[in-house]
């Protein structure tokens, strides 16, 4: 698990603080790291006294360009980077799950189908990266990341393009001698055929335990790829002569990827349908693990050496476990593998223990199990453009709880978390709404991919709650550019959908961002004739800038309230008249953006606020009606819900409170100090029945309205929280899971 910082680590680099050390090594150090959002990530750094040498710098900007060509399908989704800091660093999305040699130990081997599935999904990365003119040139376990969407190729840092040798000195093999090609350890041209070599000499690994070429001194391991046969004792035999063929010493007689992968695997069924249960659960801890770490840093060391038997012991798990799980990934030939976004959803997890037995092959016996506190939960992946937004809140919509993962929208039964459908369209959350009954989206165009340079129409279609699918676009509008990844749905209501809109061109080359050349409007469209009922212009956005337009919305009888992202950085509420667009008042208000980008809490009276005070605006003249201010100075809440009036907030040092909707008046406030420390501001409490729910470190307490004391706890990774009336259940959303809980 991760390990404490260091005395002298520093505390943030970049925009993100760093929360605990993943590992270290002779190059860097990697961290465990979170953005003032609340975006973990892994972020990885140079020594300093490698950072100064020119050719070490440029090997890092080598490895930033490699994991961005491998992209989140394979590999690790970049999230941001700096190779020209005085101390280089890579952020990348954390990693949910082992690499592939540290799950062989706690695990075991994997049977003979897995590793037909693992083996296909890895052409699929090392074809993406060949066809980029990309070899790895370092493949081996501990590079690879095993997550229940499928395997996660990491760590470039020697990487490079074909045919450049400018950082390869003279005589010297840099590599892993284990899964090193013969050419590759004589310091000959690595072409994408020496990958192919090592890539066999991982799934040998992943079947038996054990290289093809055995273990011992560098030198001696260098000698036996060069001259000796591969041990292939314990590869079956359906997969032995595969496997011979890609460890030929002559890389004219290895097979390619797209070869492999086809002999490998068929390409059916989700990944985790091939992995045995205790490798499931294995992933299942990992995936926990970073979410139940308390933030903490080691003192200076004293002067005079300590005893042995009082030295620190602190673990220290490999650097290898870092990066992101960004889009899911299905086997499948390298030609075509498809994006996923979830595996199936177990009401109970596997424990999984450390591997006990020496002989490989598929898991006979069902491991110890322990019940989670969720009544289901599944794991996904993260929306794709998640740099545009705050974490997403799950849609709910009749039976159904709906939300972007991976690369498409995905539905789930909210009483079971059965998977219902998933959806191919590569939806963007920003780019979904719901008005309870329906989801709408906005739709790439036909033919745009590749081709986004273009101007393509802005199309808006449904999705079919039965299966997913998408319907017909029920409204086009040429006038606008479809495929600018900033337009933006607000809300639906009445039959009426709003949304912003941007003119131009798209930002080629950059992944997002507003380009201050577009223009950009806010616009109504009738749902049931496609046609636009008004059309407002909204201030352009900065070159590069990824803030969206708006924060929030809803819609409060004839009145249209949102809260909108100035360029300044400041955020204005304000209301707009349903019927013709008109601004009925527009205010600053002292709210931080990335604490606003959740649902409003309206009424008919008013929209709350919470931030440096709880507030409450009139929607008729945007004046304000109350707040806490001067009653409780220093105070700061959560953003607030509102039922049966009564506002409901978390404030710091207390926990959750309650005021009257229509006078500020404190109601009342919880009992017992539970909520008094790390108590979550970022979300809003859920208000049922008869309890209340608030999060509290990796704790979701629920409070009971009529005692006002806990009186029950759950253990959970979530950060956005939703209720789902219908099936009484409260939906949680964070740390790549969604569960649910009994609403009451």
């Amino acid at each position: 698990m991760p390990s404490p910082l260091a005395h002298d680590d520093p505390h943030a680099l970049g925009p993100y603080r760093l929360i605990a050390r993943l590992g270290t090594g002779g190059m860097g150090t990697v961290y465990l790291a979170r953005s003032a959002g609340g975006r973990t990530v892994a972020l990885k750094t140079m020594h300093a006294h490698i950072a100064s040498d020119s050719a070490a710098r440029t090997r890092f900007r080598l490895e930033v360009d490699a994991a961005r060509v491998i992209g989140g399908h394979h590999g690790a989704h970049v999230v941001d980077a700096d190779p020209l800091a005085g101390t280089p660093w890579l952020a990348t999305e954390y990693v949910l799950g082992p690499p592939l040699g540290e799950g062989v130990t706690s695990a075991g081997p994997l049977p003979e189908q897995s590793v037909r599935a693992l083996g296909a999904a890895l052409c699929g990365a090392l074809g993406q990266l060949h066809r980029s003119d990309v070899v790895h040139r370092d493949l081996k376990p501990s590079n690879i990341m095993v997550t229940a969407y499928g395997p996660k190729v990491i760590d470039f840092g020697i990487a490079h393009a074909l045919g450049d040798i400018r950082l390869t000195r003279t005589g010297a093999a840099v590599g892993t001698p284990a899964f090193m090609s013969p050419e590759h350890a004589t310091n000959q041209e690595h072409a994408p055929a020496s990958d192919v070599f090592a890539l066999a000499g991982v799934l040998v690994f992943a079947l038996t335990g054990r290289g093809p070429f055995g273990e011992g001194q560098p030198a001696d391991l260098l000698y036996r790829v060069r001259y000796a046969e591969p041990d292939l004792t314990g590869v079956p035999t359906s997969l032995a002569p595969t496997l011979a063929h890609c460890l030929a010493k002559d890389p004219l007689q290895r097979l390619s990827t797209m070869a492999l992968a086809g002999q490998l695997h068929d390409g059916k069924g989700d990944f985790a349908d091939h992995l045995p249960e205790v490798w499931l659960a294995e992933i299942g801890r990992r995936a926990t693990e970073v979410w139940q770490f308390t933030p903490q840093r080691l003192p200076a060391p004293v002067e005079r050496q300590p005893s042995p038997s009082a030295a620190p012991q602190s673990p220290r798990p490999s650097r290898r476990r870092l990066l992101a799980a960004g889009t899911g990934l299905a086997v499948g030939t390298a030609a075509a593998v498809a994006g996923v976004w979830v595996w199936r959803g177990r009401s109970e997890e596997a424990a999984a223990e450390g591997y006990k037995g020496p002989a490989p092959g598929p898991v006979v016996s069902e491991p110890p199990r322990r019940k989670l506190d969720s009544l289901w939960q599944i794991q996904v992946a993260e929306p794709p453009n998640e740099e545009l937004l705050a974490p997403q809140v799950p849609l709910t919509t009749r039976d159904l709880v709906v939300f972007v993962a991976g690369s498409g929208l995905g539905g789930v039964t909210a009483k079971t978390g059965k998977v219902k459908w998933v959806s191919d369209q590569m939806e963007r959350t920003h780019q979904t709404v719901s008005d309870g009954e329906r989801i709408y989206r906005l739709v790439e165009p036909e033919g745009s991919k590749g081709h986004k340079g273009d101007t393509w129409p802005l199309l808006i279609g449904a999705v079919d709650l039965s299966s997913g699918a998408a319907d017909e676009p029920s409204a086009e509008f040429p006038e606008f550019n479809g495929v600018i990844g900033e337009n933006q749905l607000l809300c639906a209501a009445d039959d009426v959908l709003y949304l912003a809109a941007g003119r131009g061109n798209y930002a080629e080359g950059m992944k997002t961002g507003f380009l201050a050349s577009q223009t950009w409007s806010l616009l109504a469209v009738d749902i049931g004739t496609g046609k636009k009922l008004w059309t407002k212009p909204l201030p352009s956005r900065p070159d590069s800038s990824v803030r969206l337009h708006f924060l929030a919305a809803a819609v409060v009888g004839n009145r249209l309230v949102y809260l909108q992202e100035m360029n300044d950085g400041t955020v204005h509420a304000a209301v707009r008249d349903t019927r013709t667009g008109r601004v009925r008042w527009d205010k600053p208000v002292d709210v931080t953006p990335d604490r606003a980008r959740l649902p409003l809490a309206t009424d008919s009276e008013h929209v709350y606020l919470g931030g440096d005070r709880l507030q409450a605006l009139r929607l008729s003249d945007g004046a304000r009606a109350w707040d806490s201010k001067s009653a409780r100075p220093g105070r700061t809440y959560s953003p607030p819900a509102v039922k049966d009036g009564l506002v409901y907030a978390v404030e710091n040092g207390t926990g959750l409170v309650a005021v009257d909707s229509r006078s500020g008046t404190p109601r009342w406030t919880e009992r017992g100090g539970d909520g008094g420390e790390d108590a979550s501001l970022g979300d809003r409490p859920v208000i049922g029945s008869d309890h209340a729910y608030s999060k509290s470190g990796s704790t979701l307490r629920v409070i009971d309205l009529s005692s006002r004391n806990t009186t029950k706890t759950y253990t959970t990774s979530g950060n956005r929280f939703v209720a789902h009336e219908p099936s009484r259940m409260i939906v949680a959303m964070g740390g790549h899971f969604v569960a649910s809980f009994p609403l009451k």
